[in-house]
């Protein structure tokens, strides 16, 4: 694989972090923002040669200084890794308090198209290019008190697989990575504890997920190994949902 030029959201801890490790190992150029300043300052102290920019990308005009920051340094881009998501709070629909679901939206949704409105003419100019849009396996079974997660995460699918229409006359894919719950790095708590034993028994293959269990795929779809492979979403969970 030729040298690439990444930009990832949400990379200073979890699944963002490890896919930004395996990246920089394998010699590529990674800019990476996340919200957390200290988590990506741990990144840093890690992995140096990884370019590191707090952003918050519910905030228009900070993703268009980032990525302004990012073609000066590039002058292009090849990959693009939308991760940024919460869970936000749980609640029934007539619970749901209006701010917290648009919250929610903001982060797992409107950042993605934050991203590649700005991406994807950088990519056209090269007529060349991936991205992975990170959904959720809850997209595709639903989850009690997660309406707003939900929603977005199945959005995300959707929005995907118009890009990959949009953009494969340009030689530019679009895949969305759906993966189930996954391992915190946060000290575990008794409740954490217990919810990781009841998904683990939920999984066919009999444990929790763990980010760097994403990585794999990540790069298989960000590869030229999937040279033909665009609009799809790919879950990756250990059995939970089979689609």
């Amino acid at each position: 694989m030729s040298k690439l030029r990444v930009m990832i959201t949400a990379a200073g801890t979890g699944i963002g972090a490890s896919i930004a490790r395996a990246f920089a190992d394998d010699g590529h150029r990674v800019h990476a923002s996340d919200i957390d300043e200290e988590a990506l300052s741990r990144l840093n102290d890690d992995y140096p040669d990884i370019v590191t920019t707090p952003v918050d990308v519910r905030d228009e005009d900070a993703v268009d200084t980032w990525f302004d920051d990012m073609v000066d340094a590039l002058d292009g881009l090849d990959v693009l890794i939308n991760n940024a998501g919460i869970a936000g709070p749980t609640a029934t629909v007539e619970d749901m308090d209006f701010e917290g679901w648009r919250e929610c939206l903001a982060v797992c949704l409107d950042s993605q198209f934050l991203t590649c409105r700005r991406a994807v003419p950088l990519m056209k100019d090269q007529r060349s290019g991936s991205i992975v849009n990170i959904s959720s396996n809850m997209a595709f079974q639903g989850s009690l008190g997660m309406i707003h997660y939900v929603t977005s995460k199945a959005a995300v699918v959707g929005f995907s697989r118009v890009l990959a229409r949009e953009l494969g006359p340009f030689n530019i894919r679009v895949n969305t990575l759906a993966p189930g719950l996954t391992q915190s790095e946060a000290q575990p708590t008794e409740e954490s504890i217990r919810m990781n034993e009841r998904t683990a028994a939920s999984r066919v293959l009999q444990r929790i997920e763990r980010p760097e269990d994403l990585v794999g795929t990540a790069l298989y779809l960000l590869s030229d190994l999937s040279a033909f492979v665009t609009g799809q979403a790919i879950l990756v969970n250990g059995g939970a949902v089979m689609h």
